[in-house]
C-alpha cells in the first residue's frame, strides 16, 4: 500500500461519478446535491416541483465543477419510480450513487389522522418509494462496481426513527403527533439493513443517514415558532448545516466508506443520546 492510497483526495474522491438525488430541489437533498456537484460529480435531482429543481440546477451549474440536471418525478408509487428510472437509463448506462431523500410528513391529533394524507402518502413516499427506485436502478448501480469501489445507496431517515415521543415536539403543532412519519423512518432503517444484505453480492453498499434538525421545508414550521428556540435545545447549541450533511454524504458516497453497509448513522449534534441519558 502506498501513502497515496490514504490521502483525502483519494479516499473521498467522487469526481466523474454519476449520482441521483431524489427530493433534490430543497433542504437536505439540495445540500447533498451541492456537495456532489462541488466535488466534480454529475448529479440528477428529481422531485415533483420543476421550478425548485430548475433553480437548484441552475445555481449548482454556475458553481461547478460538476454538473446538475433534473427530472420531474413522483416516487410515491412503483409506476413513478419506474418512470424516473427509465428517464435516467435514457441518459446513463451507469450510476454510482443513489440518494433516496424524498419524504413527507403529516401532523394530526391522535384521534383525527386522515388515512390518505396522514398514512398512505407518507408511507408510500418515505418507504415504498425507496424500495422501488432502488430496485429499478440496481442494474445501473451494479455495473462495474467492485468490493473496493462499490456503488452507494444512501437512504435519508431521521432520528425520529429512534424516538417514540411523537406528540408536542418542537417541530409539530400543539396537540399534534407525527405518528406516520416516525413509523416510516423506523421502517427506512430496517429496509436499509435488508437492502444492504440483498445488494452486497452485487457490490452495492446501502446505508442510512439519520438527520436531527436541519433547516428544510419539513422543519420550517417548527423553526418559525416564536416561543421555541430549537437551536438552544440542541446539545451542541446549534442546528445542522449544509457542511455537516455534506461531510457525511461524501463519506458514504466515496471509497472512504466502502467497507460499511447496513449502517444507520445519526447526525444530530448529540440530541438522540442526550434524550437516552435523560430517560435513564
Amino acid at each position: 500500500m502506498s501513502a497515496e492510497d490514504l490521502k483525502v483526495d483519494s479516499l473521498y474522491d467522487i469526481k466523474g461519478k454519476v449520482a441521483v438525488v431524489t427530493g433534490g430541489g430543497s433542504g437536505i437533498g439540495a445540500m447533498i446535491a451541492s456537495a456532489f456537484v462541488q466535488n466534480g460529480a454529475k448529479v440528477y435531482i428529481a422531485s415533483r416541483k420543476e421550478k425548485q429543481l430548475k433553480e437548484v440546477a441552475d445555481a449548482l451549474n454556475k458553481i461547478g465543477p460538476g454538473s446538475c440536471h433534473y427530472f420531474t418525478a413522483d416516487v410515491s408509487s412503483k409506476a413513478g419510480c419506474d418512470a424516473l428510472a427509465s428517464k435516467i437509463k435514457e441518459k446513463e448506462n451507469k450510476i454510482h450513487i443513489l440518494v433516496n431523500n424524498s419524504g413527507a410528513t403529516w401532523g394530526a391529533p391522535f384521534d383525527n389522522v386522515p388515512e390518505k394524507e396522514g398514512w398512505d402518502r407518507v408511507m408510500n413516499l418515505n418507504v415504498k418509494g425507496i424500495f422501488y427506485l432502488t430496485s429499478a436502478l440496481t442494474p445501473l448501480l451494479e455495473k462495474d462496481a467492485t468490493n473496493v469501489d462499490p456503488a452507494s445507496v444512501i437512504n435519508i431517515s431521521s432520528i425520529a426513527s429512534l424516538v417514540a415521543v411523537t406528540e408536542e415536539s418542537a417541530l409539530s403543532a400543539s396537540g399534534h403527533g407525527l405518528w406516520s412519519y416516525h413509523t416510516s423512518k423506523a421502517a427506512v432503517n430496517h429496509l436499509t439493513a435488508q437492502l444492504a444484505v440483498t445488494l452486497a453480492g452485487k457490490k452495492i453498499h446501502v446505508n442510512a443517514i439519520l438527520p436531527g434538525v436541519f433547516p428544510s421545508k419539513m422543519t420550517a414550521f417548527g423553526l418559525s415558532k416564536k416561543d421555541v428556540d430549537v437551536a438552544a435545545g440542541q446539545p451542541l447549541g446549534r442546528l445542522g448545516t449544509s457542511q455537516d450533511m455534506a461531510g457525511l454524504a461524501l463519506f458514504l458516497a466515496s471509497r472512504a466508506s466502502a467497507h460499511i453497509t447496513g449502517a444507520c448513522i445519526p447526525i444530530d449534534g448529540g440530541a438522540t443520546v442526550a434524550r437516552v441519558k435523560a430517560a435513564m
